[in-house]
Order: C-alpha cells, then sequence, then structure tokens
C-alpha cells in the first residue's frame, strides 16, 4: 500500500515513515504543510494519507478535505490534540481514522488497517447504492413503457412487457434503452 505523510515535524515524520516500511508499507511521499500534501497526494495518488491536524499553511483537516474532493482515499489524522471539536471537524470531512500523539507504535497499523477497511465497505455500498438506483431509473421506465404500451396499444400488462423483451432481444439493447425509445415516441405523438 502507497503511503503519503503529512506531518511538519521531522522527527516525527522520520519516526512514521521508518515505522510504516518497517511495517510493509511504502511511503511515496512526505508532506511538510497541508498545502505540500494536497499537491502530492494529487501527483502520487496514494492508497493511504496519515497527516497531522495543526500544519502550517493549511491544517490537516482543510487538507484532507481537498484531497478527498480530488480522489477518495482513507485519511488517518495524528494530533497531539485531543479535543472533541478537531475530531467532529475530521469526521464531518471524511477521515476514517484518528491517532493521538505521542502514539504507540503498536496502534498505528491497527488505525490504518481500520481505516482501510472502512474505505472499502464505503466504496462498495456506494458502487451497491449507484446499482441500485439505476436498477431503479430502469424499471420505472420499463413501467411506464408498459403502461403506454397497454393503453396506446389496448395489450395486456404481459403482452406489453414481451413485446419490450422481444425488441430487447432482436436490436440487442438493454430493455431500458427500449422501453425509453417506447416512452418519447409515444409522448412525442
Amino acid at each position: 500500500m502507497k503511503i503519503l505523510i503529512a506531518e511538519d515535524e521531522t522527527i516525527i515524520r522520520m519516526d512514521l515513515r521508518g515505522l510504516l516500511e518497517r511495517t510493509g508499507y511504502e511511503v511515496v511521499a512526505e508532506a511538510r504543510d497541508g498545502e505540500e500534501a494536497v499537491a502530492l497526494a494529487r501527483e502520487h495518488e496514494p492508497d493511504l494519507a496519515v497527516m497531522d491536524v495543526k500544519m502550517p499553511r493549511l491544517d490537516g483537516i482543510e487538507a484532507a478535505r481537498r484531497i478527498l474532493e480530488e480522489r477518495p482515499l482513507p485519511i488517518v489524522m495524528l494530533t497531539a490534540f485531543g479535543q472533541q471539536e478537531l475530531v467532529a471537524r475530521a469526521i464531518e470531512v471524511g477521515v476514517f481514522g484518528y491517532l493521538v500523539k505521542p502514539f504507540r507504535e503498536q496502534d498505528v497499523v491497527p488505525a490504518i488497517e481500520a481505516a482501510r477497511a472502512r474505505f472499502e465497505e464505503l466504496v462498495a455500498v456506494r458502487a451497491e447504492a449507484d446499482s441500485l438506483s439505476e436498477a431503479l431509473v430502469a424499471r420505472k421506465a420499463i413501467e411506464r413503457a408498459k403502461g403506454l404500451l397497454m393503453a396506446k396499444e389496448n395489450l395486456s400488462e404481459a403482452d406489453a412487457f414481451a413485446r419490450l423483451r422481444k425488441a430487447s432481444q432482436v436490436s440487442g439493447r438493454p430493455l431500458r434503452v427500449i422501453a425509453e425509445a417506447v416512452i418519447s415516441t409515444f409522448e412525442a405523438a
């Protein structure tokens, strides 16, 4: 997994890089401030980012927001501040994990793996929602086309559906496309 580290304190950044590389992760870029983090995320397209909350030029939460707007990825925030307001802002932006400094080595990998797993679950849920949404749109078009065929051609529901299905099979086009063509034809007349 390719990781971007964004941390303004050099010692912490070096320690984190060493810890991640020892664990088998590939650190593809290191940023010293939020603006650099956004640019490096764009350039290197990491699989995950570990970012400090308090950084110069642009704080980590705003940098995370900008990165996520361009390309969704799991982000784990690091901070010496355990304030609830910062946690709430990070969650609102879409951050997947949060570690309070000084962090222990045994806490970093589980936080990264949990963030990655939560991100993959979100991607799967969004894909399923998109698929269901497309299916619903198709179903509505098919039902509308069936209704028009029933009314205009005096067909039963089964016959109207059979006609749509046959047109789909003969043309090699999806049923939704045939249904939308029937709707346009009858509604234009």
